[in-house]
């Protein structure tokens, strides 16, 4: 803990870091045509509580608490993040193609709209917890992904989402290695 009047900087810069993906591109964003029942399953991934806006926020949440401690992880936590933003971007192209509103609110099959909230993170205190939180946050979006597929029969939304679970496989393996690293420094 530092002493009442010391100047602290965070020196970690993040010029240049780019998103943390596959490199392989995405297919293009088409729809066979309007549908309201795939639009509203993607706005459970857009703002869900497991969701592509929920996996954004924990994760700029948790490079904002380490990169003044742990620069490198901060740096690949913010890679993922922006990731997870190209993956928001792609899903509400592909709603608002579907037919389907962006409002921040998931469309329940119930009928009922649920507002996208903060309480849907899960934040621990330390970067061992944040990480496992993380991994347990990735496989949980490819089980849904996964689960969404099986309903959608609209061969342009299945593809762009098969290609989003290339994405989460590929961050789950960057956050296990983060993990192996601060366990080896342990």
């Amino acid at each position: 803990m530092e002493e009442r009047g010391t100047n602290l900087t965070n020196t970690c810069s993040f010029s240049g870091i780019r998103p943390s993906m596959a490199d392989l591109p995405y297919p293009p964003i088409q729809v066979e045509g309007r549908n309201q029942i795939y639009a509203d399953l993607l706005s459970v991934d857009y703002c869900g509580a497991v969701s592509e806006l929920s996996a954004i926020t924990q994760y700029i949440n948790n490079e904002n608490r380490l990169s003044y401690e742990n620069c490198p992880m901060a740096k690949t936590l913010l890679g993922i993040a922006m990731a997870e933003m190209m993956h928001l971007q792609k899903l509400g192209e592909l709603i608002v193609l579907l037919g389907g509103d962006i409002d921040f609110a998931a469309k329940m099959r119930n009928g009922k709209r649920k507002m996208w909230t903060p309480e849907y993170l899960d934040i621990p205190e330390n970067a061992g917890k944040m990480l496992l939180a993380d991994i347990e946050a990735e496989k949980a979006a490819i089980r849904q992904y996964e689960m969404h597929i099986k309903m959608i029969n609209d061969a342009g939304v299945v593809n762009v989402l098969e290609r989003i679970i290339i994405d989460e496989e590929y961050h789950i393996m960057l956050l296990r290695a983060l993990l192996q690293k601060i366990s080896a420094t342990k």
